[in-house]
């Protein structure tokens, strides 16, 4: 017989998991709907407005935006935080835990502050309107997660495998080509794809830096403006989707280092 403790918890989770979830999940409903707005009883089952936000030339344009600057994003991100993780790992020196704090910094920044600072810091460099802006802003704002996941991989290693590879005569970089990358893969495929997810979601910053260049995001608020549309549970179904695709990916690739 379950304790009352345990029962008490069950519930916790399953009205967690309700309220995180239900919105989404009768979007989703919605978006399958012949109703135009989202009453119920529940009209008749359509694809149709998926077939009408797809066959829009700018909801693809705006997609492959979102790509672009994801897969970009993630690549960054991802190498970025493997070197300051590493760097974590490896070296002591004076200033460490400034520079850990700096490092960590961005996902505490309100996001309309980080969205007015990139905003006038890519003015400056004068990419600021371009996919290259959005790509920095993202970078900037997915390191610090890709650092975190790397860390925690490279503290489950034992530091006198790397220095037992020098001791056979392999140069730091052949250490860290043949022993530190191959142990830390699985960590760096699945910072690749949570940050690849956090960068497909972002609307904020990327509101403020994108310009002309609209990624999905900034896009579906652009049709929220004019008036009721149920093409955005359609897109918002597809955003969704796709980067729960990726965080379940990066989420197995963490159980699975961790149980390594």
């Amino acid at each position: 017989m379950m304790r009352p403790s345990d029962i008490a918890f069950r519930l916790y989770l399953v009205a967690l998991f309700t309220f995180v979830f239900l919105p989404i999940l009768t979007s989703m409903v919605f978006s399958l709907n012949s109703d135009r707005f989202p009453t119920v009883p529940l009209g008749e089952f359509t694809t149709h407005w998926y077939e009408t936000a797809f066959s829009r030339p700018e909801v693809w344009t705006a997609f492959g935006n979102s790509l672009i600057v994801a897969v970009c994003a993630a690549a960054l991100s991802t190498a970025l935080g493997f070197v300051t993780a590493y760097t974590d790992f490896r070296y002591g020196f004076r200033f460490k835990p400034a520079y850990l704090a700096l490092a960590l910094l961005p996902p505490t920044i309100p996001l309309v502050i980080m969205g007015l600072a990139m905003l006038a810091w890519l003015g400056r460099l004068g990419i600021s309107g371009t996919l290259s802006g959005i790509v920095v802003a993202h970078t900037v704002m997915g390191a610090p997660f890709a650092m975190a996941i790397c860390r925690l991989r490279l503290s489950q290693m034992d530091p006198a495998l790397e220095a037992a590879a020098w001791n056979l005569g392999a140069s730091q970089w052949r250490a860290m080509r043949a022993v530190v990358i191959p142990f830390c893969l699985p960590a760096l495929v699945s910072a690749y794809c949570l940050t690849a997810a956090v960068s497909f979601d972002e609307f904020i910053v990327a509101w403020f830096v994108s310009g002309l260049n609209k990624t999905v995001p900034v896009m579906i608020l652009e049709i929220l403006q004019g008036n009721v549309d149920p093409q955005i549970n359609a897109i918002g179904t597809v955003v969704f989707l796709t980067s729960m695709a990726l965080v379940i990916v990066a989420q197995l690739l963490i159980l699975r280092k961790t149980n390594a």
